[in-house]
């Protein structure tokens, strides 16, 4: 029998374990998904634990639930992958072999990479809100917090969920608002970009709505340390931010075993073909998800469509056929925007968000760069779409690649 190993029960390996389950003979292929945990989180709720509006029993469920009947759960942490045995040898030194990989161990935040952030006051006047517990630690800090000066700030690209910081930030000025105390904040957005998004359209739509919610943006900031005596960001061309609360999006990196395996790149992500996501370097390894290397949003957009295509190319790949369901980057994400709205950006990896409707041209229900109460509503319904239609890895009404329908590209150019 041979055996599929997926290395990741997040997202994109739960999602692909579905998948493939209903796709693979159980007779011919034996699935075994590896975690080292057995819970299961929804990543994209921690961003509303700051404030109040999900409390962290909300986002939590057991990851064996998701999972289908005829695959196996491991519940370790991976040491090592060996390409040239198709083994993965766990901590406890035991060893499973594959015939075919999956890589979908994701990326995750690591503070320890800047000097001076994960020091003395790292969960004091230092937060972050990208991991299940600093978003609870920095719900209470702000439960209990009386104003100064909030800098929200992003060490490099690329992070996971790359419009979470711009949420964060409508969604503190909005909750200080809700609180009266809006006028005892002052809020800046520090960032490495040249603007407020990585895309220039999006950059001047989102840094407009900075502009409105009194945020100054510091732009072009290459962090060298945290300060955390003198509460103090340092960039490498000197320049220095002062600040009283610090939520700051750490350097975020791939999983280590996949540098001791010679399987990562300088940030431990999976250099991919980004249309068919398999190994530049292996045939029969591939990475989906947040784990591999491919030039677009670390999103759950991506994952989702990305793998409506990966299943049809693995099939096809395991007979010895030619994969030939390219993936274009296709991305889409809700911009939690405060006060009951939101926005929606789309795009690929060759056309940035522009204005628009989505899905249906010119009905939506969505508006695309735009704020709305309706993409308020699509974001706090995903959690529900996600738990049931996305893990299980039910059919949707979207198309995986994008679709230019419903975008105004002259209003754009203005």
């Amino acid at each position: 029998m041979k055996q599929l190993l997926i290395l990741g029960g997040g997202t994109a390996g739960t999602m692909a374990a579905n998948r493939l389950r209903r796709r693979l003979s159980p007779g011919e292929w034996r699935i075994t998904v590896v975690d080292q945990s057995e819970d299961h989180y929804y990543q994209p709720g921690q961003l509303f634990i700051p404030f109040g509006i999900y409390q962290p029993r909300d986002l939590v469920k057991p990851r064996r639930r998701f999972l289908p009947a005829g695959v196996e759960l491991v519940i370790a942490e991976i040491e090592l992958v060996v390409p040239e045995d198709n083994k993965v040898v766990l901590a406890d030194k035991t060893e499973l072999f594959y015939d075919e990989l999956i890589i979908a161990t994701g990326t995750s935040p690591r503070p320890g990479e800047t000097a001076g952030m994960a020091e003395g006051e790292w969960r004091k006047s230092v937060h972050e809100f990208y991991t299940f517990e600093g978003a609870t630690a920095l719900a209470h800090k702000l439960a209990d917090w009386d104003g100064g000066r909030l800098v929200i700030h992003i060490v490099d690209m690329p992070i996971k969920c790359p419009v979470a910081p711009l949420e964060f930030t409508f969604l503190a000025d909005a909750y200080f608002a809700e609180q009266g105390m809006r006028d005892r904040v002052e809020m800046v957005f520090v960032t490495p970009l040249d603007g407020a998004f990585t895309r220039p359209v999006a950059s001047r739509h989102l840094g407009a709505m900075l502009e409105e919610r009194k945020v100054s943006i510091e732009t072009d900031f290459t962090v060298e340390r945290v300060d955390a005596q003198e509460r103090t960001l340092v960039s490498y061309d000197e320049r220095e931010i002062p600040f009283d609360l610090l939520v700051t999006v750490p350097l975020n990196m791939g999983a280590d075993y996949l540098a001791r395996s010679g399987l990562g790149d300088d940030l431990n992500y999976v250099p991919v073909n980004p249309q068919t996501l398999q190994s530049k370097t292996h045939e029969n390894i591939f990475a989906l998800g947040d784990a591999s290397d491919i030039p677009t949003s670390k999103a759950g957009s991506v994952a989702h469509f990305s793998l409506e295509l990966f299943e049809d190319n693995f099939v096809h790949h395991i007979h010895g056929r030619p994969m030939t369901k390219l993936f274009d980057g296709h991305a889409n994400c809700f911009i939690e925007s405060g006060h009951g709205k939101g926005l929606l950006i789309d795009f690929n990896y060759d056309t940035e968000p522009l204005p628009g409707k989505y899905p249906l041209p010119g009905l939506g229900p969505f508006s695309l760069l735009r704020e709305s109460e309706a993409n308020h509503w699509g974001k706090m319904m995903f959690r529900w779409v996600y738990w049931n239609l996305l893990l299980p890895g039910k059919e949707m009404p979207l198309e995986p690649l994008m679709s230019m329908a419903g975008k105004e590209v002259e209003e754009a150019v203005r």
